[in-house]
C-alpha cells in the first residue's frame, strides 16, 4: 500500500529526488473598501496591518513569515465600482504543529487518522470564520476582507464534485452501452520547476524516468507524460516579455486504479511540493 493511503492531514510525505509534499493551509483573500474614502490603496500598509492581526491574539500565528502572505492591488481601481474588490492575495499557514499529537499525550497519540482529519477540518473552519469579514484600518481608511478555500485545496469538495459529475453523466447517457460507472484516474500537475524532475548533473530538462519514480510513491502508474508549461508562465507574467521556455513543466499522471488516484489526490490537496535545500 502506498504511503499516501495512510497519510495523516498534518504529516509530510517524503518523495524521491529530494522532494516532499509538505502540509499547509492556503487561503484566497479578497479586499473591498469599507468606507467612502477614495484614497489610493497602499499594498505594503495593507499587508503589514494583516500580518499584525494574524500574529496577535486571538489568532496568534507567530511563525508566519512575511513571504507566506501576498497582497496585490487590482488594476484600474479608478474604474471600479465601490462594491468591487480593490485587492487580492493569498495566505499560506505552514505551522500546523498545534494539530499534531504531542509525545506523552496518550489521548492524542491514540487518535485515528480519521479523528485527526476531523480535528484539522474543525481548526480550518474556525480559522476561516475568524478571518471572514474582518476590517483593517489603515490610518483611517477601512478595508473589509473576505476569505475562501480554493476548490483545489479542499479534498472533500473536490471528491464530491467528481462523484456528482460522473453520476450525472451516467444518468444522462442514453446509450445502454455507456451505462457503466466511470471514475477519474488522471492528475495534472502544473507549474513545477523542470529541474526538479531532471537527472542530476545530466540535464535541466525533466526526465520521464525521474518523474515516474517520484510519482510512483503516490501509486501505481499506467501512463505518464511531461511537457513545458510555457502557457502558465505567460499567464502569470502578465507582460509581453520574452519568456524563457522550459523553466516549468506540466505532468500528466494516469494511475492504474481509482484507489491510487484517490489517495494521490488526497495527498496532493493541502500540501506544497517542495525541494530539500540540502
Amino acid at each position: 500500500m502506498p504511503a499516501a493511503a495512510a497519510l495523516r492531514p498534518t504529516e509530510p510525505l517524503p518523495l524521491p529526488s529530494g522532494l516532499s509534499l509538505t502540509p499547509r493551509l492556503k487561503l484566497i483573500l479578497t479586499f473591498f473598501r469599507a468606507d467612502l474614502t477614495i484614497r489610493p490603496l497602499d499594498e505594503w500598509q495593507l499587508k503589514s496591518a494583516l500580518l499584525t492581526f494574524l500574529r496577535d491574539p486571538p489568532l496568534s500565528l507567530p511563525l508566519l513569515p512575511d513571504s507566506d502572505l501576498s497582497v496585490r492591488r487590482l488594476p484600474n481601481l479608478q474604474k471600479r465600482r465601490r462594491e468591487e474588490p480593490v485587492a487580492s492575495g493569498a495566505l499560506h499557514v505552514r505551522d500546523l504543529s498545534l494539530l499534531r499529537p504531542r509525545k506523552g499525550d496518550s489521548e492524542a497519540e491514540e487518535m485515528t487518522p480519521e479523528q485527526e482529519e476531523e480535528k484539522y477540518f474543525e481548526w480550518r473552519s474556525s480559522l476561516v470564520e475568524k478571518l471572514e469579514g474582518i476590517e483593517l484600518n489603515l490610518e483611517g481608511v477601512k478595508f473589509r476582507m473576505t476569505i475562501e478555500i480554493p476548490p483545489s485545496e479542499d479534498f472533500r469538495t473536490m471528491k464530491k464534485s467528481w462523484e456528482d459529475f460522473y453520476s450525472s453523466e451516467l444518468l444522462n447517457s442514453r446509450n445502454p452501452v455507456r451505462k457503466i460507472a466511470r471514475r477519474p484516474d488522471t492528475i495534472i500537475v502544473r507549474g513545477v520547476p523542470s529541474r526538479w524532475f531532471a537527472e542530476t548533473r545530466v540535464s535541466s530538462k525533466p526526465s520521464t524516468l525521474v518523474t515516474h519514480t517520484i510519482f510512483s510513491a503516490l501509486g501505481k502508474i499506467r501512463t505518464l507524460n511531461i511537457a513545458n508549461d510555457d502557457e502558465l508562465e505567460a499567464k502569470e507574467d502578465g507582460a509581453n516579455k520574452e519568456l524563457i521556455s522550459g523553466l516549468n513543466c506540466k505532468v500528466w499522471v494516469q494511475f492504474e486504479s481509482y484507489d491510487d488516484f484517490h489517495d494521490a489526490m488526497k495527498a496532493l490537496c493541502g500540501r506544497s511540493l517542495e525541494k530539500d535545500r540540502g
